[in-house]
């Protein structure tokens, strides 16, 4: 798909803000060729951290989030200062989108509205410690997978996700019970081996619209403890996805408008879905991304500058 042309926005120039986080401004690989793609539109751009508090958020036309992963410890706080960057400039994206997307709750809501996804069981904090070794045995009852991961429904990067052989129940449950105590829910499923062979299919849009996708490699690794990093180290090289992962990544979008609270939102400025194939090969959603995702511009050429225009369209007046 070919880069629009470069245009000047009439009169005074537009101004972005790339919203980042202190621990991932540098390791994050988007900013560069974005800056430089909106610089070349006529766009003014400046990188600021989101919890920087001398940054005046009205005095720019998008917040556009980027980095800012480090909102996991701190997610309440993150949602708070979303909704106060919305109040005086537009923020991307929206906060309603933003709350509904960082707890993996939405895997349900998908599931409801018969999107293929990656089953899912939750343990919650108010169950009793009793509940996580009741839930992790019930789990592998139902589901005969070989192996299976334990996460938290907030987090990013695969910080606190690990993988587990159904024989090492008790080691999960005790990864579990450790999540809970923190106050986080707990999310279990099994482990599509799939992606050891065939990766993980990453389909990227921009306002709604395809742009590219790449594959990474498995990165939760057999016996490896859970990452302490921002996130876990990738695998990525582009990749041409099936018609059956582009009906999934489709299904997957149009059912924003049927989660509660979302209806009236526009389609998300940008987008990442994420799928797996089960067993039988087919193509299901691991996650969606519409916090904020990378984007890997560096694997597929144009792509910064298409993301550039539709932000433009976006905001332009």
């Amino acid at each position: 798909m070919p880069a629009d042309t470069a245009r000047e926005p009439p009169g005074d120039p537009l101004t972005v803000a790339l919203v980042s986080a202190r621990a991932a401004r540098d390791l994050d690989e988007d900013l560069p060729p974005l800056e430089a793609a909106l610089r070349a539109r006529g766009v003014a751009v400046r990188i600021a951290c989101w919890d920087d508090a001398s940054v005046d958020w009205s005095a720019v036309d998008l917040a556009l989030l980027r980095s800012t992963w480090d909102y996991v410890e701190r997610l309440e706080e993150f949602l708070q200062w979303a909704e106060r960057t919305a109040r005086v400039t537009r923020l991307a994206n929206p906060p309603a989108l933003i709350r509904w997307n960082t707890d993996k709750h939405y895997l349900a809501e998908l599931a409801h509205a018969r999107v293929p996804a990656v089953a899912s069981t939750f343990v919650e904090p108010a169950d009793s410690p009793a509940r996580a070794a009741g839930a992790v045995a019930g789990f592998l009852e139902r589901d005969p997978c070989a192996e299976f991961v334990v996460k938290p429904a907030v987090g990013a990067g695969s910080r606190d996700a690990q993988r587990y052989p159904r024989t090492a129940a008790a080691a999960a449950t005790a990864h579990a019970q450790r999540l809970l105590q923190r106050n986080r829910s707990v999310l279990l499923q099994p482990f599509l081996d799939s992606v050891d062979v065939h990766g993980e299919t990453a389909l990227i849009y921009f306002a709604g619209r395809f742009s590219h996708a790449i594959c990474k490699g498995s990165l939760l690794r057999p016996e490896a403890p859970p990452t302490d990093a921002l996130f876990a180290p990738e695998t990525i090289t582009p990749r041409i996805p099936g018609a059956d992962e582009l009906e999934v990544g489709a299904l997957a979008l149009a059912a924003l408008a049927g989660a509660p609270g979302l209806a009236h939102l526009a389609p998300p400025l940008y987008a990442r879905v994420d799928l797996l194939r089960d067993s039988r090969g087919a193509p299901c959603v691991l996650e969606m991304e519409l916090t904020e995702p990378s984007l890997f511009f560096q694997h597929a050429p144009g792509s910064a500058e298409r993301f550039a225009a539709a932000i433009v369209a976006c905001i332009a007046p």
